[in-house]
């Protein structure tokens, strides 16, 4: 089922506001185990598994936010609402 354009702005604004800070939180969490696994590891590993982290929460949520800027394309034209 596909989402409405409301619905996706809704759900967009939602995943902005609270699903990207739980997820840097996350993020933060997982490299702090990782120096507890296998001491402080190199500043390369580390930008690597942020950079990594920072782009796969887009992949699933890309549905979501595709067209979320651009206006509904289910409404009546401006010249005809009036």
């Amino acid at each position: 089922m596909a989402l409405s354009h409301k619905a996706k702005r809704r759900w967009s604004l939602f995943i902005l506001i609270f699903g990207v800070p739980i997820y840097i939180v996350m993020a933060v969490t997982l490299i702090d185990l990782l120096r507890d696994v296998m001491g402080r590891p190199s500043i390369l590993i580390e930008l690597g598994v942020f950079v990594l982290l920072g782009v796969l929460w887009a992949f699933p949520l890309k549905a979501v936010f595709k067209g979320v800027g651009q206006a509904d394309p289910n409404a009546p034209p401006e010249d005809e609402q009036h």
